[in-house]
């Protein structure tokens, strides 16, 4: 870190439960270049063997980051990964020409991890054989300690003093070769992350969250990948003006037919077919291909072959007995929609209503968002299906065992005695 960095990383840290004071107008400083140049990126076994032994040589936190390509391709592997570490410089890894990075991952195994927005790298990551023991979540510390931003971008601004480049946030990772000024930017987004961690640990320490902050991201490092999810055709946008079950099965057949088709060719499914033809067709039941080529989305410049594989998605649905039609809502656990819950249980609606107000009072006074505080659908739960003595202890008991950690059930198990009873 040059003088002025360091400099900056120390004093301006002008954060008042998360928010800078008013007597503080310091112009941010644009951040251009890595300090140590562009370094080369990383795509055979010898240079990924030099890279890990500098790793695991390395002092102190590591950041990481991984560049995806959403929206491009198919899935959401990574297409870059990156990596800063004193005593290492910045790497740039590519996990196509190296698909295994356990090797990394292991010699970095002990070390904490700086990430911003963990869960979203964290899955790609797994993929490509990097799992951390222990992360330090940039963004959830944002969060915890009250900032109202809490973009990567943001954060290095109002606590760093820094601006970083946003212009390739949305790119096509996957492009080969990758152009230097997308190398830039991928080395700039952990060339504060380790000085953001840091003084964001101050602030979380001033403010008595730090333990709380160390509870989150324990929890984020040893939760275990995502179960599949259940009827992920149900997620298609506009969704909701879809009534009927043959109109179900429809969007349920194109989905899938679409979803094959974009594994194959590597693409997003989007690019395939958009969400909004799927609906159209589905709320349309075109009778045949000429009638499929009318709607939104089934335009002049798809071929005739690619019209006919949908128009026998839309007939394999059509075709469906009854019986075999997917039912109007998915299977959900939990409690019913709480717009319902006047109707079907006033006591449980009372319950919640207080409890909302309960928990966002806490939220308010120790300045931080309430989802983070505790998660909605834990106060929904609880308050559903209350323990049969609402007491302190009970209702510690309830928190945890949907997932509560110890420092929000300290902070909400007291006035939710107070709301369901």
């Amino acid at each position: 870190m040059t003088d002025a960095q360091e400099t900056a990383a120390d004093s301006s840290l002008r954060t008042t439960g998360g928010a800078p004071p008013d007597d503080v107008e310091t112009a941010p400083t644009p951040l251009l270049e890595p300090r140590d140049g562009i370094p080369a990126v990383i795509a055979d076994e010898e240079s990924l063997a030099a890279t890990v032994a500098a790793f695991a040589a390395g002092t102190g936190p590591v950041a990481v980051d991984a560049e995806r390509a959403s929206g491009y391709r198919y899935g959401q592997r990574a297409y870059l990964v990156q990596l800063r570490r004193e005593g290492a410089g910045t790497a740039l890894v590519d996990p196509v020409a190296c698909p295994d990075l356990s090797a990394l991952g292991e010699a970095l195994g002990d070390t904490e991890w700086v990430l911003h927005a963990a869960t979203q790298d964290l899955p790609c990551l797994r993929e490509i054989g990097m799992v951390p023991s222990r992360i330090f979540d940039t963004e959830l510390a944002g969060r915890l300690a009250g900032f109202p931003r809490v973009g990567l971008g943001a954060m290095v601004e109002s606590v760093l003093g820094y601006v970083l480049e946003k212009g390739h946030s949305a790119v096509d990772w996957s492009t080969r070769p990758l152009p230097e000024p997308w190398l830039r930017y991928a080395a700039l987004d952990v060339e504060l992350l380790v000085d953001l961690r840091d003084a964001l640990e101050k602030e979380l320490d001033r403010q008595g969250k730090l333990e709380w902050a160390r509870e989150e991201f324990d929890a984020i490092a040893s939760a275990p990948p995502a179960p599949p999810r259940k009827d992920p055709w149900r997620r298609t946008s506009g969704m909701h003006k879809v009534r009927r079950r043959r109109q179900m099965a429809v969007v349920r057949e194109l989905w899938t037919a679409r979803d094959k088709v974009a594994q194959r060719r590597d693409v997003s499914p989007g690019k395939v077919l958009s969400d909004g033809a799927i609906v159209e067709a589905a709320l349309a039941l075109p009778p045949n291909v000429h009638a499929l080529a009318g709607l939104t989305g089934f335009g002049h410049r798809m071929g005739r072959r690619q019209l006919e594989q949908w128009q026998a998605a839309v007939d394999r649905a059509k075709a469906l007995a009854d019986s075999e039609l997917p039912q109007p809502g998915q299977t959900v656990s939990g409690p019913p929609p709480p717009r319902s819950w006047a109707d079907r249980d006033p006591a449980a609606a009372a319950r919640l209503s207080a409890a909302r107000a309960a928990v966002s009072a806490v939220a308010e006074r120790i300045g931080m968002p309430q989802e983070n505080l505790i998660t909605p659908d834990t106060v929904r739960r609880v308050c559903w299906e209350p323990p049969a003595q609402v007491d302190q202890e009970s209702v510690a008991a309830a928190l945890a065992a949907h997932g509560a950690r110890a420092w929000q059930i300290t902070q909400v198990a007291p006035v939710l005695v107070t709301a369901l009873a």
